[in-house]
Order: structure tokens, then C-alpha cells, then sequence
């Protein structure tokens, strides 16, 4: 005959299951990945933040990944400080939104630094990166896995060629690199992060923007715009948007749970390297598409724009950039 339990001892054997679950469930470090990007739309850097949280999850240490895509978790511009101060631990973040803590930062986004997808993988293994890398750390973050985003322009005024092209147009540009040269240009100049792009223009507060290719994508800016820039052949605007970690939390993970994240960075690293060229394409599909012009820059409009980002971006950030020149000098020796 089946014993009936007494109410105590029932209640008593739910906390003994509860207790347990709870000690199984501490074993297991969750790890917060907040980003700006749309998720599961298909843009590449939320997949590879998604890809990531899958390895780690497989590689089974006692680790996972929770992703916060679209600004769910925190702001694009208060992801930097968050992770720095502990608050979070994993994002893929534009690192030049940190420039006005990192002024160096401002040379990940620089006219014409970067040249094509091929001379920034070149960049990633170079005295340039571990200068910018030893930034990164200093200011309490370490980076699990590169990548530099090609992109253009776009305005719902005039096509961006020439510099004359943007005098009068009210821009987002990015940067600090990108605002100087664009407003010595005539532009008029307002400041945000990618995904208030699109309201900015609806609203008419932004007549153009440049960005990258797979935020032109990712958040419809298609739109909102008459006319597009594709990168081209003189592509001016590459920015490196890594995967980062917080260094605090960083220093909590045991070695097995920091080699599974470093194999997840690596796994991610690859798949945005096979992807990041057809970017640039689907961009232009897209746009076609949706009815708006494509346009690209001639090697002369290419070199008008890189005589005015001497004289104003490369010259304040070698002038008032601690270590500018050197930062710029490593960046211009990889050939």
C-alpha cells in the first residue's frame, strides 16, 4: 500500500527539488550580450553575437550567452561605460561611440584608412590594432572578435560624390573623423547612433548619413533616401565594430570558459570574414530594388574628400590624440 505524505514532509520534499534546481542552475554563468542591431533580420553582426552564444552553449563549461539585440538592454552609446563598469558583460559595439572617453577610438573610424575587406584583415594582425587593442584594455574591455564594416552615403537631397555635394545638407556622420571632414565640406553636422537614422530622416532632422553597409540594410534606411553611395572601388568609410567583453567579468571566468569564449570569437571572426564583401552587394540589390538611385565616388571625388580629411581629421587627431601620429602612421605602413 502507497503511503499518502504528510503536508510537512511534501513541502518539505518541493524545497529539497527547488534547493536542487537552484544549485544547478548557479553552476551555469550567464553571460549578457547587448547590441544596437535588429535581431533575427538577418544582419550580420547580430548573427554573429547569436553564433557565438551557440558555441559557447555546445562547448558545454558552465556558460551562456543571453542576447539583448535592438537597444532592448541598454542604449547604443551607454554600452561602452555599461561594460566597463561590470554592468555587462559581452557587446558588439562601433567602437568610435567610445571615442569621447577613448579619443584614439576615432582612428577605427577614419576617411580612407581602411582601403578594402582584404587590407582590413591585414589591419587586424598589425602594430596599428595592438595600439588600439592596449586602448581597449586599459579602459576595461578585451576583444573576442574583429570586424570592419564597409559603407557609403545616402541622402534624400543629392547624390554624395564630390565634396561640393554635401554643402548645405544637414548629415550624420558617424564620428568625430567623419563630422570634421564633412562639415570643412559645407555640411552641417548632427550627431547619433545608427538606429535613430531612420527617424532623423523621417522627421527631417538629417537630409544624409553615411553608415555602414549592413546598417543601411538592416534598418531600412532605403526608405527614407532618393540616392546611395555604395562603397565601390574608394570606399572612404570602413569602422571596426568588434565583439567585447568585459575585462572584470573577463577575470571571473575560470581558463576552460575563456578558451570557449575565445573559439566562439574565432568561429564568428570567420563567418563575418566570408560574408563581409557580399554585404555590400546585397546593400546595393536592396536599393535598387526599393527605387533608389546608386551612385559611386571617382577616384578624383575619392581624392578631394582624402585632402580634406588631412587638413582637418588626420590633422587633429595627430595634434590633440595622445599618441595620434604613431596611431596613424602604424595604420598607413600595412600595405
Amino acid at each position: 500500500m502507497k503511503r499518502q505524505l504528510t503536508p510537512a514532509l511534501a513541502a518539505l520534499g518541493l524545497a529539497i527539488a527547488a534547493a536542487s534546481v537552484t544549485t544547478a542552475a548557479s553552476a551555469e554563468t550567464v553571460l549578457r550580450a547587448s547590441h544596437q542591431f535588429p535581431g533575427g533580420q538577418g544582419d550580420v553582426r547580430d548573427e554573429m553575437v547569436q553564433m557565438m552564444a551557440r558555441h559557447v552553449e555546445e562547448a558545454d563549461v558552465g556558460l551562456k550567452i543571453e542576447v539583448y539585440p535592438g537597444q532592448s538592454l541598454f542604449k547604443a552609446r551607454e554600452q561602452w561605460g555599461a561594460l566597463t563598469r561590470g554592468r555587462l558583460d559581452i557587446t558588439s559595439l562601433p567602437l568610435d561611440y567610445a571615442s569621447g572617453r577613448h579619443p584614439e577610438f576615432s582612428a577605427t573610424l577614419m576617411p580612407g584608412l581602411v582601403r578594402n575587406h582584404d587590407h582590413a584583415r591585414r589591419l587586424n594582425d598589425s602594430e596599428y590594432m595592438e595600439m588600439i587593442k592596449a586602448v581597449i584594455l586599459d579602459g576595461g574591455a578585451r576583444v573576442l572578435a574583429d570586424a570592419w564594416l564597409s559603407g557609403g552615403f545616402a541622402s534624400s537631397e543629392r547624390c554624395v560624390t564630390s565634396p561640393d555635394t554635401v554643402d548645405g545638407q544637414n548629415f550624420r556622420a558617424a564620428g568625430p573623423a567623419f563630422e570634421q571632414m564633412l562639415e570643412a565640406a559645407g555640411a552641417s553636422i548632427a550627431s547619433m547612433p545608427s538606429s535613430e537614422v531612420y527617424t532623423a530622416m523621417q522627421t527631417g532632422v538629417l537630409d544624409a548619413a553615411n553608415t555602414s553597409s549592413m546598417s543601411f540594410i538592416s534598418f531600412r534606411l532605403y526608405e527614407q533616401v532618393d540616392c546611395l553611395t555604395e562603397p565601390g572601388d574608394f570606399a572612404l568609410w570602413f569602422m571596426y565594430e568588434p565583439i567585447l567583453i568585459s575585462e572584470q567579468v573577463w577575470q571571473g571566468l575560470d581558463e576552460t570558459q575563456q578558451a570557449a569564449l575565445m573559439e566562439a570569437g574565432q568561429a564568428a571572426e570567420d563567418f563575418f570574414a566570408a560574408e563581409a564583401a557580399a554585404i555590400d552587394q546585397q546593400m546595393v540589390e536592396v536599393y535598387e530594388e526599393n527605387g533608389v538611385e546608386v551612385v559611386r565616388m571617382s577616384e578624383e571625388d575619392y581624392n578631394a574628400w582624402l585632402e580634406i580629411a588631412r587638413e582637418t581629421s588626420y590633422k587633429n587627431f595627430a595634434e590633440n590624440v595622445p599618441n595620434g601620429q604613431a596611431i596613424i602612421d602604424a595604420a598607413l605602413a600595412v600595405e
